[in-house]
């Protein structure tokens, strides 16, 4: 059995690898981070669309992720890998699940926030409704009220 999880640099990021980490050692499943760097065009835009700015900014976002993942990913029993990958990160991450043959998708709810997933769209939404495996959709408890 595969999952695949997708990260970014919010909470819910942790609180989702967590959540695959259990579950690939109840299910004895290779567990895949995937971190899909995206800079928005009008990020490069407002960078002059200078490529270099922005492999730059791809890189310093990418190193901060796994910055904070490191942690949770030293703690797993099971079989991880860690992908990187470029893109608009629910098609790539869902693209990538169909291409490994993923049993399942472990996505946070929300990692932007409102405005931002208004503007920029909700990866978990997308993922899930075109994904062709189960998706899990992880929220943070915490949070609630």
């Amino acid at each position: 059995m595969m999952i695949v999880v997708g990260i970014d640099d919010s909470r819910l990021s942790e609180i989702a690898v967590r959540r695959a980490a259990t579950l690939a050692e109840q299910l004895d499943a290779h567990l895949k981070v995937v971190f899909v760097a995206h800079v928005p065009a009008t990020v490069l835009a407002a960078m002059s669309g200078l490529p270099t700015i922005g492999d730059d900014f791809a890189a310093a976002q990418r190193a901060d992720v796994w910055q904070g993942i490191e942690p949770i990913l030293d703690g797993c029993t099971q079989p991880v890998e860690r992908v990187d990958l470029e893109g608009y990160p629910p098609d790539v991450l869902v693209e990538y699940a169909n291409e490994q043959g993923a049993d399942l998708i472990v996505v946070g709810s929300r990692g932007r926030g409102d405005l931002a997933s208004l503007v920029l769209g909700s990866t978990s939404h997308r993922v899930a409704n075109h994904a062709s495996c189960d998706v899990l959709v992880v929220r943070d408890r915490e949070g609630e009220e």
